[in-house]
């Protein structure tokens, strides 16, 4: 995609946004069926439907996928699709780019074994490699500017206000 095209895409939806502010509000869902053969929860959207369940150091198996994995791609989408979007606008061109995340976590705490061990991913680095022509400059605004933009890093760097509730359902 050129950058012209890209803005042309945009041009209506931010003019649209900026008329009617309330329109650029979005309500995100994730919704998961507890199974009840095993530790685990049954994911299903319009894209895949999975079963996550308990990570192998805390004594699942392989076979399902782990709530800090889908974290972690979700960093990797939301900062990939980021990164080139604002490189199409930039005019910045890619013959390779790849977008990398590692977290580490104890899982002691999780498995509650030491009350002073973090119960959670506790660092996690983002790495970009790019085969491009782009200056260090360009690279480094690249940069700052898909931090800025990015929805899942953001929302990572200050967390949102957190709730959970139970209530008994009908049925």
């Amino acid at each position: 995609m050129t950058p012209e095209k890209l803005r042309e895409l945009q041009a209506p939806i931010k003019a649209r946004y900026k008329e009617h502010p309330e329109a650029a509000v979005h309500k995100f869902r994730a919704t998961g069926t507890l199974l009840t053969d095993r530790p685990s929860v049954r994911i299903e959207t319009g894209f895949a439907r999975y079963d996550a369940g308990l990570h192998e150091k805390a004594g699942g198996g392989s076979s399902e996928a782990c709530s800090g994995d889908l974290l972690l791609e979700s960093l990797v989408a939301c900062t990939g699709v980021t990164f080139n979007v604002v490189a199409t606008a930039m005019g910045i061109g890619f013959r390779s780019a790849q977008v990398m995340v590692e977290g580490t976590g104890d899982f002691r705490g999780t498995l509650g074994l030491a009350k002073d061990v973090p119960v959670g991913i506790t660092d996690i680095r983002l790495r970009f490699e790019v085969d491009t022509d782009a200056s260090d400059e360009q690279l480094a605004t690249l940069l700052k500017l898909t931090e800025r933009y990015c929805v899942i890093y953001q929302t990572l760097r200050t967390p949102p206000q957190l709730s959970a509730t139970v209530q008994r359902s009908s049925g």
